[in-house]
């Protein structure tokens, strides 16, 4: 697999990460054993970047990761999360983004994950309560200690993301990113990445796995599947998004790859770095193959046809968690 840059400051990641999420949480049942397994495969086939947070579970994912990278953590990227606010028992107390949890929560990833360094520490949402000056500069002090490699936001408004790139220079920025989700593209984000220099690590790149072409109805999710909340996936706004998935599934067949290939390959070509979820060995097989797919002229213009900016149905999130975006 390609390595290339993540942003200016010196990041190198494979062309293709592994968002590790679903492994411990919100995406139904749970294998550690074929977890491993994934993650394991993914590190023979060149994926380095791997992405995970305090939050997932919380605090099993990053435990997993550092089972999976025992005596081994030169081998991976290790991308976490900071900022919002878990108890040591696990219990959610909501946005905490001042210098004092940054630093908290950054000594207990530390343990969690098993090793002295975390490779791309994020803050995971803006803090409305909290200027971003002050949790960056937590972030950096973190950088300077030697705790931390590289810094980066997840979800943050383009004057945000300004301020705290003056505060210290960030490697990445993470967001939601796909044909489903092109607003960046619209919003000043992406024009603000490209005239910084900050890499884009694009989450949910599938749609959430809508763009896998496998989800055909709501039934296809467990009963503790968060997609179940998800807006995109109820009511009218399931059928109308299907359609357009229809339409990418035969772009796909026409080339010869699968939706999801082609999906991940128009990410790529995009120039983010893509970080699909999953948690089972066949689709990161799949998911990895789209980096050998060529996008052309044509192929771009064949998915504006189909999949152009707003095309979607239902907003991104949940009312509750809508308000946290893009702080």
């Amino acid at each position: 697999m390609e390595i290339r840059a993540l942003g200016g400051q010196g990041l190198e990641v494979g062309a293709e990460g592994l968002g590790l999420m679903g492994m411990s949480a919100h995406y139904g049942a749970t294998d550690e054993t074929e977890s491993l397994a994934t993650i394991d495969r993914a590190l023979e086939l060149g994926v380095t970047l791997l992405d995970t947070a305090e939050g997932y579970g919380p605090f099993l994912n990053e435990q997993l990761l550092g089972k999976a990278l025992a005596g081994r953590r030169d081998a991976a990227v290790v991308a976490t999360k900071t900022g919002i606010e878990f108890t040591d028992e696990g219990a959610l107390r909501g946005h905490n983004a001042t210098s004092e949890y940054i630093r908290r929560s950054a000594d207990r990833s530390l343990r969690h994950l098993g090793t002295d360094h975390i490779d791309l520490y994020y803050l995971h949402r803006v803090d409305p309560d909290v200027p971003i000056e002050e949790s960056v500069g937590a972030m950096a002090e973190l950088v300077a200690a030697g705790k931390v490699r590289h810094i980066g936001l997840c979800e943050a408004a383009p004057a945000t993301i300004a301020r705290a790139h003056a505060v210290h220079p960030l490697a990445a920025v993470q967001t939601e990113y796909s044909l489903f989700e092109r607003g960046i593209e619209y919003d000043g984000v992406l024009d603000t990445l490209r005239e910084l220099g900050i890499g884009l690590v694009a989450y949910s790149p599938l749609g959430r796995g809508f763009l896998s072409g496998a989800i055909t109805t709501p039934d296809d999710f467990a009963a503790d599947d968060f997609r179940r909340t998800d807006p995109r996936f109820q009511g009218e706004n399931f059928g109308r998004n299907l359609a357009v998935v229809g339409q990418v599934r035969r772009l796909a067949s026409e080339k010869g790859v699968t939706p999801s290939q082609l999906a991940l390959a128009w990410t790529l070509n995009r120039g983010a770095v893509p970080i699909p979820g999953t948690k089972r060995r066949r689709y990161l097989e799949e998911n990895i193959a789209a980096t050998a797919v060529t996008i052309t002229d044509a192929d771009l213009a064949a998915i504006d046809a189909v999949a152009p900016h707003g095309v979607v149905c239902g907003d991104r999130y949940a009312p509750e968690l809508m308000k946290n975006l893009n702080g």
